[in-house]
């Protein structure tokens, strides 16, 4: 074939191909091949309900000076929504003997890691205050192998249950969804009972840790005519967005999410931290203690604001008018 018969990127590819080929031949060009460090990502979830927090992750590790597949190499463990899964994966990870654990997906991920090891160095991403569960000693110098973000979920309930039940007259009584196997289901459920009674609200709870038993609480919220919904803030309804989010619109009712990622699959309302924002900060942190830092010197972040995303489009579906007092406070409307 004549040379001017190739096309301009062929015959790039093609010289570069031959460059990369003659200088696997020159001494030394394989020791000269940037060393991977391996981290361990560990959560509770599942790959496509975690993708684009996955990627807001690595983007934080990018401008810190570390790229997936040059410099750092990741090895992944996926509960899957199953937290009887996490120790032996956490332990698995201990003896690849990965270089940092990213502890993604709450606190059971979080907890599993620490139990696992006291030396590697840990990032978690956790909706708990991570003094009062015992993660850390404190706040601004957590002490150990472990530093991460907080999003502080449970302390955003009463404000939510406050927004569900200024829907309007209709809302009479509001249900929580939550599942009895996470670590904190005690502490969701004494908070928004001690909210509920302070402002006089009638709260039921419902309880799911499958599949299955999410379509049975939903058969059961609407025999019991439960005005509205919130979901509590666990990594197993996460990773189950979709089949929720269905539901809800199926049985017509009302539901407050505790992340935007519900809204943006069809959801009527959410409110709370960017869960993308905590994912970012969770990979510069991992990069800084790649690049020499200690974990227990790294404050764990937590979040500045806090945002209202409202789904007209839902809203309607749903034969509900939103108040404008509401609308005026919403951080997005979804028109």
């Amino acid at each position: 074939m004549q040379f001017d018969q190739l096309k301009r990127r062929e015959f790039i590819a093609l010289l570069i191909a031959l460059l990369g080929g003659a200088a696997a031949w020159l001494p030394g060009a394989h020791a000269q091949a940037p060393q991977q460090t391996t981290i361990g990502f560990l959560s509770s979830g599942s790959p496509r309900a975690f993708a684009s927090f996955v990627a807001a992750y690595y983007q934080g590790v990018r401008e810190l000076g570390y790229v997936e597949g040059q410099n750092i190499v990741t090895t992944y463990a996926w509960a899957e929504g199953d937290y009887g899964k996490l120790d032996a994966l956490a332990n698995d990870l201990v003896r690849r003997q990965v270089k940092l654990i990213v502890a993604s997906g709450g606190l059971v991920s979080a907890r599993a890691a620490m139990k696992a090891t006291a030396t590697i160095p840990i990032v978690f991403i956790s909706g708990f205050d991570p003094v009062e569960v015992g993660l850390v000693a404190n706040l601004s110098r957590p002490g150990g192998n472990a530093t991460g973000v907080s999003v502080f979920t449970t302390e955003l309930q009463p404000k939510q249950l406050q927004m569900l039940y200024e829907l309007g007259p209709k809302i009479q009584t509001v249900g929580v969804l939550v599942n009895p196997g996470a670590i904190t289901s005690d502490l969701d459920a004494k908070r928004l009972m001690s909210a509920a009674q302070s402002g006089g609200y009638p709260l039921r709870f419902f309880r799911a840790s499958t599949e299955s038993e999410i379509e049975a609480a939903f058969v059961a919220i609407t025999e019991q005519k439960v005005s509205a919904l919130m979901i509590a803030a666990d990594p197993f309804f996460n990773t189950r967005r979709d089949q929720i989010v269905a539901l809800a619109v199926h049985h017509a009712i009302p539901v407050l999410y505790p992340w935007r990622e519900y809204v943006d699959t069809g959801g009527l309302m959410s409110y709370g931290s960017e869960l993308t924002w905590a994912y970012h900060v969770a990979g510069q942190y991992s990069a800084r203690i790649l690049n020499g830092a200690k974990p227990g010197d790294l404050p764990v972040q937590q979040p500045t604001r806090y945002t209202l995303v409202i789904n007209l489009r839902t809203a309607r579906a749903l034969g509900l008018t939103v108040p404008r007092r509401l609308l005026a406070f919403a951080d997005e409307v979804i028109e």
